[in-house]
């Protein structure tokens, strides 16, 4: 497993907890995360309410780690739609079209 797979299980998990308590999120504050530029940075928006913004981050973040290692939107995307007990393939399908599109967007 690469480096960046952690983090990528991270994402999902932080996406489940998001959909999980959808009810309880309120909306985007005016507080705004950073893009994680390191994996300590990933884990700590674990300390942090989950929110669409935070989300947002965390995205853009494995996004910028998985390209400063080198690795392909197409390994990126792999990760995001292996098969696992976190998401559905639905959910799978979704998070890596958000995926692609960050990665497309990001500079």
């Amino acid at each position: 497993m690469r480096y960046t797979s952690v983090y990528v299980q991270r994402l999902k998990k932080l996406y489940t907890v998001l959909i999980l308590a959808a009810d309880a999120v309120h909306p985007i504050s005016a507080m705004n995360y950073p893009i994680p530029s390191s994996p300590q940075e990933i884990v700590e928006l674990r300390q942090k309410p989950v929110n669409e913004e935070l989300i947002a981050a965390a995205i853009a973040g494995v996004v910028q780690i998985a390209r400063s290692q080198g690795r392909t939107l197409d390994e990126l995307t792999a990760e995001v739609l292996a098969d696992d007990s976190l998401l559905d393939r639905n959910a799978r399908r979704w998070l890596s079209d958000i995926v692609a599109q960050a990665w497309r967007t990001l500079p």
